[in-house]
């Protein structure tokens, strides 16, 4: 059986393939600590030039991390959950202050952990098969891997609208959200890795010659619109808006939001409000602080999980069912000094 993850280097060039395919290339706990090896190595070693990361198999670039693994070693009192959460966010603090030239190749889904690999780093190129989403809020928790960080320096009010929703973006919208830098379509990625190998210390300009015109997007037409819903100074207030307002667009927002867990859209709200203000690590030390406390305290995570990830139903019962509902001081306890030491990030 191959390894989860297989590391190679060729010719100054450092490559890394998320070898799950089977699992969509979702990270685990020793992917992440092999990740993070390499990278302090690569980082020293002055024959490497630049670092490629790259999904296995043609669906997923990476899928995010193995969320039902995690729920159920957090239900079963295993800190494994813990553990995972505390080493991925210091790998996403250490792909953003990477200071070699860090390429991910994503070329189908990237969610949840995969964006966290990729979009902290120099350089997303996308493939028309690229799929983005932060979809926690739907699962019972909230966007990390400085979700609280990126997304508020979306355009305008586009990552609180992404992170409350869920909402999945392709290409063109990726590029145009940020999230992405070069579109480069995926009939051409082997010749682009071969280009890159051959000389990786070119990676600016072979991008530029690489990368062609995604075609059109779907936000920039909604871009006033979504600045003036989400631009509401409280959740509540968001949702007002939403319900008042008469375009198709707003009706469908108001029932995908209706489908979310409550609590995670509060959640998800504070931290992107309060992440615009911070830099990515304290971001990430807010999200670990926010993580440390959830197994215990944020029981929609566990019922997400077995509503969508394990029965596949997608008809959980969350607690509270309503925002309303939701207590402002249990929301408080999420911001709280972690509960297991603060983020350790080197």
């Amino acid at each position: 059986m191959e390894p989860d993850i297989l590391f190679s280097e060729q010719n100054g060039l450092g490559q890394i393939l998320l070898n799950r395919p089977k699992a969509l290339n979702a990270l685990t706990l020793e992917m992440c600590h092999a990740l993070e090896a390499w990278l302090r190595a690569w980082a020293k070693d002055e024959a490497i030039a630049a670092v490629v990361v790259r999904g296995a198999g043609g669906r997923a670039f990476c899928a995010g991390g193995d969320i039902r693994r995690l729920s159920e070693a957090a239900a079963a009192g295993d800190d494994y959950a813990y553990r995972f959460w505390h080493d991925e966010y210091r790998l996403n603090a250490l792909v953003s202050h990477y200071a070699k030239p860090y390429a991910a190749l994503i070329d189908g889904i990237a969610m949840g952990g995969g964006v966290g690999l990729s979009v902290h780093g120099r350089y997303r190129v996308v493939s028309e098969h690229a799929l983005f989403a932060m979809p926690e809020t739907g699962i019972g928790f909230f966007p990390d891997v400085g979700g609280s960080f990126f997304l508020p320096r979306c355009p305008g009010q586009i990552g609180l609208y992404l992170g409350l929703t869920g909402h999945r973006l392709k290409a063109a919208d990726m590029l145009y959200a940020g999230i992405a830098t070069h579109y480069v379509p995926r009939a051409r990625l082997p010749a682009l890795e071969e280009a890159l190998a051959a000389e990786p210390r070119e990676i600016d300009s072979l991008l530029v010659r690489f990368a062609e015109h995604p075609g059109a997007a779907y936000l920039p037409g909604h871009q006033t619109e979504i600045d003036d819903l989400f631009g509401r100074p409280s959740l509540d207030a968001i949702l007002a808006a939403l319900a008042a307002s008469e375009t198709e667009f707003a009706r469908h927002v108001s029932e995908t939001l209706a489908r979310k867990s409550p609590t995670s859209l509060a959640l998800t709200f504070r931290e992107i409000r309060a992440g615009a203000a911070l830099d990515i690590d304290d971001c990430l030390r807010m999200e670990w602080r926010m993580a440390s406390h959830a197994p215990g305290h944020l029981p929609d995570f566990h019922e997400g999980v077995r509503a969508v990830i394990i029965e596949k139903h997608n008809k959980p019962n969350w607690s509270p069912a309503l925002l309303a509902d939701v207590d402002h001081a249990a929301i408080d306890a999420f911001f709280a000094p972690a509960a297991r030491g603060e983020l350790d990030i080197p």
